[in-house]
């Protein structure tokens, strides 16, 4: 299996990392990537979960690192 990136159509790139979600919410950068890539299979998970190791065209992982509630005493 190769680990290639994906092929553009002709005269195009194709990306392969999306840095300017960094700061978005999840459901921001799902709709940036899927702009990018209509086919892409996003996987949410929390940073330091256990992944997989095989290489598809089309996964994108979104890994989050934030606290996303606001934490109170009591």
């Amino acid at each position: 299996m190769s680990c290639a990136a994906p092929k553009a159509p002709a005269g195009e790139e194709k990306k392969t990392s999306w840095p300017e979600v960094v700061v978005k919410s999840i459901e921001e950068a799902k709709e940036i990537i899927l702009k990018d890539m209509l086919d892409a299979d996003i996987d949410v998970l929390p940073a330091g979960s256990a992944m997989t190791r095989d290489f598809r065209a089309n996964r994108v992982r979104i890994i989050v690192d934030t606290v996303t509630t606001t934490h109170s005493i009591g």
